[in-house]
This record gives C-alpha cells, structure tokens and sequence, in this order.
C-alpha cells in the first residue's frame, strides 16, 4: 500500500503546482451583465463567460447575472450547452448583456461512437447518449448506478445491496447461454475487461462516478459492429469529464453523508409464535414434532435478522481541479468514500484518483490526450451464510450463552458430547459474522495516451494511436479462529486462513487512419477510417488454505491464463445534400481461444438514415421539427467465454478429496477435461428499424425502434456423457436464439417560464427472447438443459431450463394440484404425459424472470432557486420463484432428530406441508412492481464569499419505495430466485456542491 499512498501523495502534489503555477490577469476593467435566452428574455445560469485567448472566466448565477474583469479590449465568449455560443467585443463598456439563441433542436450535439465521433443529427444507428444533468442521484459508488432506468433497452439490476455491489447490466436482452451477456465497456478509448475479479465485488467500481461526463450505448449492430468482438450484448462508452481550453481554474467539491437503512425483512414466527406453534403441534400429536422438541425450546425472543442487520452510515468526499495552463487543458480529482453495510461486519472503503491532461500542439494538428485513472479498494466481506441462518434459526435461543466455548456465542450442543456442536444443525448468524474476517485490498489503475495528428500536407487525413494499459492486484485474507463452531476438524485443526492473490494484465495498443472530405461539388461528405487493434488479458493468482494455527495445508490453488484478441477494422460514413446518411462497418477479429482454422471471425454492417425533416415538402409542417428513419443490419461476435483455452486439450490437477497417499505424502489426480477441436464464434444478426422525431420546436423529442436479433453457434456448455473419461461439461457451438422488441422514448419540457421549469421523460422496452435450437439432431424426448440457482430439496437441484420455444432460464417445475378450496395438495403434480409416473418428463416450462415490460420514469421541477427530481422504474411481467418460502415454510423443518429446532416462515400454516415441495410451481410468484429509485429535493444557495463562489444543497432518498404483489424480501433478484439476499437498503443522503472558478 505504500506505493499507493505515494502515488496519492504525488496527485496532489501535482494538483497543488497547478494552482500554485496560475498567475494573475490583466483586469483593466469590471464587466458585469446578464445573459437571458432568446427563447423567452429568462436569465441563463451557468453560463460560461471566457476572455477569449486567455485562461480567465466566470459563469453566471442562477439569475443568468456575471461580472467579471478583462482588458478594455477584449472579446467575452459566452456558451453554454443547448445554445449557440457568442463572441462579443467589450469595446471598454462596463456592460454587456447578451442573448444566447437556443439551438432548439441540438442537432449538432456531439455524440461518441466507436473510434470517434459524430453528431446526433448524422448519427445512423441506434444510439442514445446521457449526460451529467440526466445521472441518477444519490451513493452512486459503481458507474452503473448513473444509468438505472434512464434508457430504453438497458436494464440494470444490482446484485444486492451490499457497498459497492455489482450489477447484471442487459442491453436488449441476453444474446448468449453460456458465453458472456454482459455489454462491451469502453472507457476513454480502453475496452475493459468484465470478469471477476477475487477481492472485489464490481470490476467497474474503479472508475469514480463523480469523474464521468457521458454515457453512450450502442445498442444495434451498425453501430457496435466496430468493435467485432464482444459486442453482441451492446457497448457502453464511457467518456470522463476534461478540461476546456480557455477555461479559468475551477474547483469543485462533492460530499455527502447517507444513512443506510433496512426497508424490510423475511417474515418468520417470533420466539412466542414459535413456542405455541411446538407446543401446539406437539398436543396434536403433529407429524415431525414429538415431545423431544419441547425440551429444546429456549425462553427468549430473538429477531435473528434485527441482530445480522443495522442502520448504516457512509460518506463521500470528492475534489477536483480543471482548467487550462497555458492553453493545455487538464483535469484532475481525488475521491474517498467509505460505505458501511446494512449487514454488519460489511465494509468498503476506496481511494479514487483521476488526471486527463489536453495538450494540443501544432497549430492543433497534434492533440494528445493523457489519462490515468485509479483506485485503492479495501473490502470487508461478511459472511453472508448469516443471512439465510437468521431466517431459519431458532427465536427462542439467546445469542450467547454463558460457558459455551465458542466465543460464548450459543451453539447446538451433540447429544454424546456436549462440547461439540451438531455439525448439520445452523450456526448462530452473529457467530458467523463476528467470528469471520475477511479482508481484502484490490488496487487499478488503467493509463493510456491518445494522439491524434492531423497531417499539415493533407488536412483532411488524420492518424491516431492509442496506447493503453490495465494492472488490477488483489491481496486478500479470511480468517476463522479455531473457536468458531463452524469451522472444526479434529483431525487437520481448527478454524481457517485463506490467503489469496491475483494480478489481472489488459494491455491494449489500436492505430487508424481517418479521412474526411467535403465534396462540395457533388452536395457529399465522406468520412473513411481504418485500423488495426491489438488486445492481451493476462491473469494469474493462487489461494492457500490452511487451518488457524497455519500447521496444516487443506489446499493450495494456482491458476495462469492468457488470450489475445487481434483485429482490423474499416468504415464509411458518406452523407449526401445532408439528409440521406450511409454507414457501412467491416471488422475482422482473431481470438486465441479458438484453433488457426476457426480462429478469423468476419463481421459487417451498413446503415441507412433520411433525414425526413430537411425534404423541401416537410418544410411547411411546422409543428414537427425533426424526423429521422434508421435502418440497419449487421452482425458482430462473441468469444467471451470464462474458459481461456476451451479448444485445446487439456490436464487439470485434483483437488485435496482427489489426492493418492504414498506413505505420508499425498500426491494430486490429472484428468483431461473434455474439449472441442472444431470450436468456433458465435454470431449474432441484428436488424434494426428506428424513428427519430421531435414536435414544437424539440419541446418533445423521441426515438422508437424495432429490432431482431439472431444468435447461431451458441458458445453452448452442455453434459459430457458419463464414462467418456473427461470432465462432465464440453463447450461447443450448438444452438441458436432470438431477441425481438420495441422501444420507445419520450422526453417533454412540459413547462417553461421565468421561474418554473418541467422536464419529464419516459422510456419503455418490449423484449421477447427465445431460444430455437439446442441439439444438433432434433430429439422429443430432450427436456433441455437444466440451469439456474439450486432451490434445495436435493442435491444440485435447480428449477430453470433452456429450452426450445421457449425463453433461457425459464422456471420448470411441476404443474401443482390443488384440493376444491384452492389449497396445493402436497406431493400431487400433474402428470403431463399420463404415464403413471412423476419424473422430469413433467416439469413444464411455467414462465421466467425476465419481465415482458420494463419501464423507466424521470422528472425535475425547477422553481427559482429550489429543484425537485425523481428516477422510477417499472417492470411488468417477471417471475420470481421463492425459495425463502420453498425452503423454510414447512413443518418438518421444525424439528430434526439431531437434536435441533428450526424456524419457519408463515406460509407453512398456508400450505401445510410437512416436506420441502421444492420442485412445485405453486412458488412461482407474480413480481411486477413500481420502484421509486430516488427522489432528490436540491436548493441552490447561490454566490458564498465572493461571487465566484457558488454552493449547492440536496437530500437525497433512494429506493423511496416499492409498490408490488409480491410478499417476499424484493422482486427484483438477479437470475429470478430469491434466496439468502442481501437486502437493497433505504437510503437517506444530505449532499453539499461546492463550485469556484478563478
């Protein structure tokens, strides 16, 4: 860590010579003003005011009013997003108000697409780009938070609400069953890598949220078939906030401090319902609860969840300096958060730093752009078995309890030696907690130079390098003491330390040419490029158990794996009388996971868009001021596969169970793992038809798009029969899918005026998936391939499938019987195929999680100086299947002749089963629901000190509320099974903005 803190110490030894380097200005005279919208005479706030040619400038309050010092003969630049900027000779006046005409359909606004850039007015595929004022507020700590429900077809559904917990992100649903689902991720020019890394729950929590200016998603092929590789599942771009040439020093300041708190917990029996239930069914002479129980039966009232979670707190601190120095724009920021959990024991604390440095040299034919970006992440991990343990542990024990040798915490004493604990029986929630220590520190950092030259001799032509590489290092240890109940082995030690490491590499070096040319005489542009990339991820790391006192090695794991990505890239954009646009993208990829003859994979697109508004016969229609159709084909690949060698053969070493004694030496067992020779890419199709539209002067603007998408030669891991001599699973090309759907976005300014100002938006995604093929010879009697979370009930029992006809992962189960009152008969299913028997062949496909609808909602008032915004989702449509209840809510989890007692969750008196029924679809439950993500009430303070000063206040709540059918914990879970979750918790956020500018 010491290197870390030198490179901090270094940051800001940097961030303190810029300041100290900036020198005074010539102030010959005071300029004040106002500057108002040609729109409707209200003032403009934020307005950036630059002496134009030197570093000095202001901006404007929230009135739209400035002043500012400058030499008597300067000219003042006034800009400002969503206006046409303006130069104006001060000409020795102390006055000088300006109008700024609104550039209403912001058509030139700059969007960011793969290996450039582009205007939203020639953009040809199906782009959509967000900006700071769009993000989502709040404890943003993983970029991903920033977009939840502001685009149509992204959807984002975090992990849990652990700190810094990752999310599953889904562009137009998933385009893969076994490969990765997850989108490209491409941060300034660096494609970065999405897997797991050990010690850290998101890989992306590197980049400061604080630190991102936009968001670009690429969601169709034509504008994702750039990238090839990977970007069937859509790219997100991420584009870091910069310094401005011309711009004065700015510095700026963001805190605030949450409180977490627990919206909700599992409702189980409190420590009197469950006595009087024992007893009860104990005087019933009840199956699965003899007399025995009642001796067990402790004489206190304990709220296993309310002693695992608690209200949390976490802060925020993050600083940042921009401006130009000696016409060299720059940008730096340093960040610190620290975030409890609501789960207690759970812990991360990050360091953020990020500097991006602008030179432009040559009469601005040579611009380079610097970027380091980093982070310092220091995890605390619970042991997360507590929150299972809490729903079921019995109410009526303590805690603790006096003389127990196991750090005094209460334990389910053996019959025949008390000492020890029932190895089967649950351990105490809060010893698992307290009694686990597991930290770890993960430190990335990503840099990369970008130059762009721009030839003197050929303006036209330009050449860009970029250079760039990717060091993540894990460091992590989890300790158990050797009292710990959980944790005894009286043959090898007691208690556990795990000691593990990694380093993950991403090298990336990407060159192109690009041409540009106004063909005036023939009403046409074109654009060219062409380039070569370059891509290596290297990772390696090792994991040593051992027991607490570290005199007996359980195991020790080393891993090493490396893959290239190689590729050549072209495209052409040529636009013709500004309104009819063509995009045609070719790019061939090579991957190291395939063998030499299947190693090549080809992938074009083209796109065409008419720009409808600008026809001479449109011109006339007044209320419409934009209309654009978009067509698009392409095709683009995935090999992402978590296998790094999946086509070549290859020898694993045996863990400890797998080991043949030599006298006293234990030597580890080979086996070949089953592979494919033949494997190839899988591809993806995407057709895409769109409309772009805006009325009254874009005070309503939208897109809707249709799109089919169409994956062959699924990266596809299915069973390898049993007595091959291989490994049980072979990764292969078998099997095809589909996406299809709709997407509609609308965004209003619905009230405008001197003090009151109303934006609203809405967004909305129809997708429906479904997978055609899975075998290469059709087969009735193949039921699918099994898949999904376990849902107990047996050993490796799961209760999805992927099947033909039907959506990856849907719920298969048995088709539940009910008795004349409505109430599921236990152990009696329908028996699909009359046979007599109840056997997989009569599981059927009852639904699946993923939602038929999903929509977004957003809004903010504007009232003078105060402002109100809310973010909302919805889904309609999605199952969940509820294990808490299918596993907990019985009556022979009650009692176990062991010598121990469980709890239960009320639904066993509603279905009064005595075993688990794990496989019926009765716990298939409707989760449509309404969330309000986060409501923020934000009040501008104005000038503070001096009027250079400005600050800014705001409360925050997140996830206000959600309105459901559901009775579970929450209806939104990963993967549609609700088991152990890590509940999201309600938060509430005072945050403060601090804005000066020299």
């Amino acid at each position: 860590m010491k290197q870390n803190y030198l490179l901090i110490k270094k940051t800001f030894i940097f961030l303190i010579a810029l300041m100290s380097t900036l020198g005074g200005y010539a102030q010959q005279i005071t300029v004040t003003g106002k500057v108002t919208s040609a729109e409707n005479g209200s003032g403009v706030p934020g307005t950036n005011i630059i002496e134009k040619g030197t570093n000095n400038g202001v901006i404007s309050d929230i009135d739209g009013n400035y002043t500012i010092s400058v030499s008597s003969g300067a000219t003042l630049v006034f800009s400002y997003i969503g206006y046409v900027s303006m130069e104006v000779p001060v000409d020795g006046k102390s006055v000088v108000d300006v109008e700024l005409a609104p550039d209403i359909t912001q058509l030139s606004e700059i969007v960011v697409i793969g290996y450039g850039t582009t205007t939203k007015k020639d953009a040809t595929g199906s782009v959509t780009a967000i900006g700071t004022k769009d993000f989502n507020k709040g404890t943003v700590i993983s970029p991903q938070d920033l977009l939840v429900g502001r685009i149509a077809g992204v959807q984002i559904t975090t992990n849990g609400g652990a700190p810094g917990s990752g999310a599953t992100v889904r562009i137009r649903g998933g385009s893969s069953l076994s490969a990765s689902n997850n989108p490209l991720v491409v941060i300034d020019g660096v494609i970065v890598s999405d897997e797991t890394i050990s010690g850290l729950r998101n890989p992306l929590s590197f980049v400061n949220p604080n630190d991102i200016e936009t968001f670009t998603v690429l969601k169709d092929a034509s504008a994702t078939a750039i990238y090839g590789s990977r970007a069937s599942n859509g790219v997100i771009i991420i584009t870091t906030k910069r310094g401005k040439a011309g711009q004065g020093l700015q510095i700026s300041y963001n805190g605030n401090v949450a409180f977490h708190t627990v919206p909700n917990t599992v409702d189980v029996l409190s420590g009197d319902e469950y006595r009087q239930l024992i007893t009860q069914r104990i005087a019933n002479g009840e199956p699965n609860t003899p007399a025995a129980a009642a001796d067990l039966l402790g004489s206190a009232n304990t709220d296993w969840q309310d002693e695992i979670f608690d209200t949390a707190v976490g802060t925020e601190h993050n600083v940042s300096l921009s401006g130009a120095y000696n016409n060299v724009p720059y940008r730096a920021s340093i960040g610190y958060s620290n975030q409890d959990g609501i789960l207690r024991t759970s812990n991360m604390e990050r360091t953020s730093i990020s500097v991006g440095i602008d030179p432009s040299l040559l009469d601005d034919h040579l611009k380079i752009n610097l970027n380091l970006k980093g982070a310092f992440t220091k995890n605390r991990f619970p042991n997360e078995g507590a929150i299972g343990t809490a729903v079921s542990f019995d109410p009526t024990q303590s805690v603790r309890s006096a003389g127990s040798p196991y750090a005094g915490f209460f334990y389910w004493p053996q019959t025949v030696d008390a000492s020890l604990p029932i190895t089967i029986a649950p351990v105490n929630p809060v010893a698992l907690l307290e009694l686990t220590n597991n930290n770890a520190s993960v430190d990335r950092y990503i840099a990369n130079a970008q130059i762009d030259y721009r030839f003197h001799f050929l303006p036209e032509l330009s050449a860009n390098l970029n250079i760039a590489i990717d060091r993540t290092t894990t460091d992590g240890l989890e300790e158990v003491p050797e009292n710990a109940p959980f944790e005894l082995d009286a043959n090898n030690g007691n208690g556990k330390k795990n000691r593990y490491d990694a380093e993950y590499k991403n090298d990336l070096l990407e060159f192109y040419l690009k041409y540009t040319k106004d063909l005036d005489q023939i009403s046409s542009k074109i654009d060219l490029l062409a380039g070569y990339s370059w891509q290596n991820f290297f990772r390696e790391g090792s994991s040593v158990v051992t027991n607490a006192a570290e005199n007996f090695e359980k195991s020790n794991d080393v891993f090493a794996s490396e893959n290239f990505l190689i590729s050549f890239f072209g495209r052409v954009n040529y636009t013709y009388k500004g309104r009819y646009l063509l995009t045609a993208t070719l790019r061939r990829d090579g991957s190291s996971r395939f063998r030499e003859d299947n190693r090549w994979g080809l992938f074009p697109s083209a796109a065409l868009a008419w720009r409808i508004k600008d026809e001479s016969f449109m011109q006339n229609v007044t209320p419409l001021s934009d209309l654009k159709l978009r067509v698009g084909y392409g095709v683009t690949g995935q090999e992402n596969l978590l296998n790094s060698y999946p086509a070549l053969a290859r020898v694993t070493f045996s863990g400890d169970r797998a080991r043949v004694q030599f006298g006293n030496e234990f030597i580890n067992t080979v086996r070949f793992e089953a592979f494919d020779a033949n494997l190839k890419w899988e591809e993806t199709t995407t057709y895409n038809a769109g409309l772009d539209f805006g009325f009254f002067e874009d005070r309503l603007t939208g897109s809707i798009d249709w799109y089919r998408r169409e994956t062959k030669d699924l990266l596809n891991v299915i069973p390898v029969p049993i007595g091959t001599n291989f490994s049980n699973e072979l990764a292969t090309n078998i099997g095809s899918l589909e996406n299809q759907g709709i997407e509609l976005s609308l965004n209003a300014v619905i009230i405008d005026n001197d003090n009151f100002r109303w934006d609203a938006g809405v967004n909305l995604t129809h997708n429906k998936n479904e997978i055609t093929k899975l075998t290469a010879v059709d087969d009735p009697n193949f039921i699918g391939v099994l898949t999904g979370k376990s849902i107990g009930g047996g050993v490796g029992n799961t209760g999805q499938v992927h099947r033909v006809g039907h959506p990856a992962s849907s719920f298969f189960l048995y088709e539940q019987v009910y008795d004349q009152n409505s109430n599921p008969i236990e152990g009696l299913y329908v028996d699909q195929n009359e046979d007599g028997i109840i056997n997989d062949l009569d599981r059927v496909v009852s639904s699946n999680p993923t939602p038929d609808v999903f929509m977004g909602f957003s809004s903010r008032f504007n009232y003078k100086d105060f402002s109100f915004s809310f973010n909302s989702r919805m889904n309609l449509g999605n199952d969940v299947y509820d294990a808490v209840n299918a596993q907990k809510g019985q009556y022979s989890n009650l009692y176990n002749s062991a010598g121990y007692l469980n709890n239960i969750t009320p639904v066993a008196n509603e279905v009064n089963f005595n075993r688990i029924q794990s496989l019926s679809d009765y716990y298939i439950k409707d989760a449509s629901f309404f969330r309000m993500d986060n409501m923020t009430l934000g009040y501008h303070v104005g000038s503070i000190f001096s009027e250079k000063m400005n600050l800014n206040l705001s409360f925050t709540v997140q996830n206000a509320f959600v309105i459901t059918d559901y009775e579970g914990l929450d209806p939104e879970v990963d993967e549609g099974v609700d088991d152990n979750f890590y509940p999201r918790p309600r938060t509430f956020l005072l945050g403060v903005n601090f804005n000066f500018q020299k």
